[in-house]
């Protein structure tokens, strides 16, 4: 006696829909798109505590933006990558929340070190050490409530779902 297994058409498009995979373009597309958002705003708050709303603003925010994103962008990939491993191997009994939350503000922290870097070098430069030092401290304080609410946001909500979609 053989028993034959017939599916649904909802499961038969079910299984079919499970195996398609995401293109990667697609993948790489939406990556950039979120660290576009978040560093152009980080930079834009990092430009104006440094030169203010003059006329210069536009041009020295988007120089300070297109800079940092060659630097923020594949430091930050690697460092979310290495921080989510480190952080689950270092708190393996606390919850995803927790753990989520832990590594945004560790990466809200350092990527914001890093994006005022980048933005005091470019609109002061490094002819005076207490020009730079005093220009990258105001734009990593002033930004630093802003980015720990987004990455409070983003390892909360988003984080998980970006997971799921990038293994997808």
């Amino acid at each position: 006696m053989t028993i034959q297994a017939t599916l649904s058409p909802l499961e038969s498009n079910a299984s079919l829909e499970t195996n398609k995979k995401t293109p990667f373009l697609l993948k790489v597309l939406v990556m950039v798109s979120m660290m576009s958002l978040i560093g152009g705003s980080l930079t834009a708050v990092m430009t104006y505590m440094t030169v203010g709303f003059g006329g210069s603003f536009v041009q020295q925010w988007l120089s300070s933006f297109a800079l940092a994103a060659l630097v923020m962008m594949p430091v930050g990939m690697g460092m979310m990558t290495l921080m989510t491993k480190l952080i689950g191997t270092l708190m393996p009994e606390k919850s995803d929340h927790t753990r989520n939350l832990v590594v945004g503000v560790i990466m809200a922290v350092v990527m914001e070190s890093i994006m005022a870097f980048v933005t005091a070098a470019n609109t002061i430069g490094f002819s005076t050490t207490s020009e730079f030092a005093s220009g990258w401290f105001n734009g990593f304080i002033a930004a630093l409530p802003v980015g720990l609410t987004i990455m409070t946001v983003m390892s909360l909500t988003v984080k998980p779902k970006i997971e799921k979609f990038l293994k997808s």
